[in-house]
């Protein structure tokens, strides 16, 4: 799927996935729907999903998953009737650098091709489409990611895990000496 479409082209997009009968494994998937409404994502659900197939993420608060959900744009989910059986975000600053986070599918429905469908969907979007890279971190999934497109990156990756900061009087008071000699 080319990440070039217009913006007027992404509803046509969904309407698309709505109706196509998945691939794979036999499932008959008519009924699947994907959908971009942030509203729509029920937090207990994701909350679940995450426990249930997704290691990353099984300690995540219901609190701090509405945080995420809230700045990140798109948020897709995709539903079996009622059901969560797949989610996926992404941030971007809409030119130059977006990042797709939190891919999960709901083991029962993995491998008829709903994850690689809920990754093209991101990655279509016009918040992403237009970008110059798209970034995700995985830890067991390299080859699902390579096989959309996705390239391992070892040069450009770090990480800083943020740490409350906490400033000994001492530092303290050298951090106000140092200052105060300018």
């Amino acid at each position: 799927m080319s990440r070039s479409r217009s913006g007027g082209d992404w509803s046509m997009v969904i309407l698309q996935i709505f109706t196509h009968s998945f691939g794979g494994m036999g499932m008959d998937c008519r009924h699947i729907q994907f959908c971009e409404q942030v509203e729509q994502v029920d937090l207990h659900q994701l909350q679940a999903l995450f426990r249930m197939a997704a290691f990353w993420a099984k300690d995540r608060r219901l609190d701090d998953l509405a945080v995420a959900i809230a700045n990140s744009a798109p948020v897709i989910s995709v539903w079996d009737r009622q059901q969560l059986i797949g989610f996926a975000r992404a941030t971007s600053d809409g030119v130059y650098r977006a990042t797709i986070w939190d891919v999960v599918i709901h083991p029962d429905y993995q491998g008829a091709g709903l994850g690689r469908k809920l990754v093209q969907t991101v990655l279509s979007h016009p918040k992403v489409n237009r970008v110059e890279r798209v970034y995700l971190m995985t830890t067991h999934q390299q080859s699902f990611y390579t096989r959309i497109g996705f390239e391992e990156n070892r040069s450009t990756t770090m990480v800083l895990h943020n740490q409350p900061i906490s400033v000994t009087c001492t530092l303290r008071e050298e951090l106000e000496a140092a200052i105060g000699n300018y």
